[in-house]
């Protein structure tokens, strides 16, 4: 659509999360702390592992943060964060999907559902949002790496099924079992990617004004915010002046 992007959307979030560094460095630990212990402590043999820390790579989280989040999964009397995903409604009746790794869902849930509230919209049932969505898995490079054409090619020799591009950079999009060999061959031909994760990609967006939008990004922001949401995810599309408003 003229004027909109679902990839700037996606950008402007990464950005705001990129300004929290600390508390994202925080959130990636978390992950790769329950994806060690939910299987093993090698990368290697743990697919969920190798992506936490694919992921956290990406975001430069220093290797010393990284063995010592691997390291903390093997100890003793840890922490045991359980996956709990909420769906709710925002402005405009966008689908929200919100994944977390808390150690108190009752305290999770809690402050999820005032969030919403507070922003006009309300947590619904699991499953009340995500059959809008697909869940995919996503690889992201900069947009200097190659043309959309040369990028589009490279997608699908890797096996991705859809390839995306926006001012901001090329989104490529392929199954979750596939997103290993997939992000794999693209490192082999454009080196390391700006970020490999598993998502949830809406199949339609609904367009809303800026007034909308911007209070829907804020209560994107501020469901960041909390300490235990990992990923949060909308089916939305707004100005790209709203994004360069709020972004600068």
């Amino acid at each position: 659509m003229a004027g909109h992007s679902k990839f700037k959307n996606i950008m402007h979030r990464k950005g705001a999360q990129d300004k929290k560094r600390s508390k994202l460095f925080s959130k990636l630990a978390r992950e790769i702390t329950t994806a060690a212990k939910m299987g093993v402590p090698d990368p290697d043999a743990n697919a969920r592992l190798r992506l936490a820390i694919k992921a956290a790579r990406s975001q430069s989280m220093p290797k010393d943060n990284i063995e010592r989040a691997v390291k903390k999964s093997q100890e003793a009397g840890g922490d045991n964060f359980e996956e709990v995903r909420y769906e709710g409604f925002g402005i405009g009746g966008v689908g929200v999907i919100v994944e977390a790794l808390t150690d108190n869902r009752n305290r999770t849930a809690s402050d999820i559902r005032a969030t919403f509230a507070k922003a006009g919209g309300n947590l619904g049932e699991t499953g009340a949002v995500s059959f809008g969505f697909d869940r995919l898995g996503c690889v992201t490079y900069p947009v200097d790496t190659a043309s959309g054409d040369e990028m589009f090619e490279a997608a699908i020799e890797a096996g991705a099924q859809d390839c995306e591009l926006s001012d901001e950079g090329h989104a490529l999009y392929c199954e979750v079992d596939h997103l290993h060999d997939t992000a794999q061959a693209l490192e082999e031909k454009y080196g390391e990617a700006a970020e490999v994760k598993i998502i949830w990609r809406p199949q339609n967006n609904i367009e809303l004004d800026d007034e909308k939008g911007e209070k829907l990004l804020r209560l994107l922001d501020v469901l960041e915010e909390n300490e235990d949401v990992q990923n949060v995810y909308a089916n939305f599309e707004v100005s790209d002046a709203l994004i360069e408003k709020l972004s600068s």
